[in-house]
């Protein structure tokens, strides 16, 4: 099987830069946690992970159905647990004004199917996608 790597290196006291492919994406804390605010945190890049995840793969749907659908809007809040330091449920709300509904939750059942965030964490976190 194929193997998907990322590189980290530290950049001072609290910022890690991640390259990836051609692309590099600050890590940080915000400063009321100790950090510099220079970028996101961990865990809002994860939840950022499975939005993008998920919308490459509803994006690659729509294409593939040669459906106009151009305004989709994706929310994703996890939920936090106390120790350890963890979510406990993220919820994922797909939002669009194109007019089937039942169509638009049959890309987006497919999309969740075929995206590797939301399979990984399917095992580790009580995960919901939803059309809203």
């Amino acid at each position: 099987m194929p193997t998907i790597s990322v590189n980290l290196n530290q950049v001072d006291d609290a910022t890690t830069a991640a390259k990836i492919r051609n692309h590099a994406i600050d890590i940080d804390r915000p400063k009321a946690k100790g950090g510099h605010d220079k970028g996101a945190m961990g865990g809002e890049l994860l939840l950022a992970s499975l939005g993008g995840c998920f919308n490459s793969n509803l994006l690659a749907a729509i294409r593939a159905r040669d459906l106009q659908i151009d305004d989709i809007a994706i929310e994703v809040s996890g939920e936090l647990a106390e120790a350890p330091a963890r979510f406990s449920s993220i919820d994922m709300v797909v939002k669009s004004e194109f007019s089937d509904r039942a169509e638009l939750e049959r890309l987006v059942l497919m999309s969740e199917r075929a995206c590797i965030v939301a399979n990984t964490l399917k095992g580790a976190v009580d995960l919901t996608v939803s059309v809203g």
